[in-house]
């Protein structure tokens, strides 16, 4: 069975087609584009405009490929908007608004159901959005035992403390204040693996490989500080928009490593993977 899902999330709207087998994915079609809706608040009208029209494209686009079920999902910066229905009004395709325990559920089936190496005992996967925080923790198999959501994401703490480029100490500092007061409130059982997913995490590695330590963390941070935005996606085939919220994306990563005790290996597949594999299961 071929599906897609259009996810529309605070920095990015993203499609992925792929086919579903046996409880594994087969990529057929994968793209973004960098909406950028926001946090909180209201949706600008031509915002609004903007994705619908991504939306409208992105969904002909898999249908064109033979999907034969399409899934539009929304995360945090539509749960947050005081005009959400405006933009769900636009959209001419259901949308399903997921709230944050949906959110971590399917980040989860998509990042352990995915992973290309072995996977035992207790796992945690993270998902950092432009909007929000998602945890959970479960076994590969079972049922999510204990998620978390927060409305921290990298795209709104960006916004709130990002004003120099290349980012000053002082504004690293904020964010690093932010993100660790954030999430100290969260008391996750201890796992034996942690996985981190979206583009935060994707965009990490491609500065300091697959396995996000505190020491790596540091050298991707140090890394964001010695060249300007442009520079830096250059050097590492990035796109400026993200390598501009990267800063903040990296101090919630640090600050939900520390919670769990355990270094952040990166997910090859996260919430995307999740929904496409969970519509071929329920359809």
């Amino acid at each position: 069975m071929v599906c897609a899902c259009v996810d529309i999330g605070t920095n990015t709207t993203r499609v992925l087609v792929a086919e579903a087998q046996g409880g594994r994915l087969m990529e057929r079609h994968q793209e973004r584009a960098f909406t950028r809706i926001g946090a909180g608040g209201r949706i600008a009208d031509e915002k609004i405009a903007e994705v619908a029209a991504v939306v409208a494209a992105q969904v002909a686009t898999a249908k064109r490929l033979g999907a034969e079920h399409v899934r539009v999902v929304a995360t945090a910066a539509i749960r947050g908007a005081g005009n959400r229905a405006d933009l769900l009004a636009a959209i001419p395709h259901d949308v399903v608004v997921l709230d944050g325990e949906e959110e971590a559920r399917l980040a989860f089936l998509g990042a352990t159901s995915t992973y290309a190496g072995p996977l035992a005992g207790r796992i945690a996967v993270v998902d950092v959005g432009g909007g929000s925080t998602e945890i959970a923790i479960g076994n590969v198999g079972g049922a999510v035992e204990w998620w978390a959501s927060t409305p921290i994401g990298s795209g709104a703490l960006a916004e709130r403390h990002l004003r120099t480029d290349p980012p000053a100490r002082a504004e690293l500092d904020a964010l690093r204040a932010e993100a660790d007061a954030a999430l100290a409130p969260l008391e996750p059982p201890a796992p034996t693996r942690a996985l981190a997913v979206g583009g935060s995490a994707a965009s990490t590695k491609a500065i300091v490989g697959a396995v996000l330590d505190r020491t790596a963390l540091d050298r991707a941070l140090g890394v964001l500080c010695s060249d300007t935005v442009a520079g830096v996606a250059t050097r590492y085939g990035l796109d400026p928009l993200r390598v501009r919220l990267l800063p903040a994306g990296i101090l919630i990563l640090a600050a939900a490593a520390s919670r769990l005790g355990q270094p952040l290996q990166i997910g090859c597949g996260g919430l995307r993977e999740g929904v496409v594999l969970d519509m071929a299961r329920t359809l």
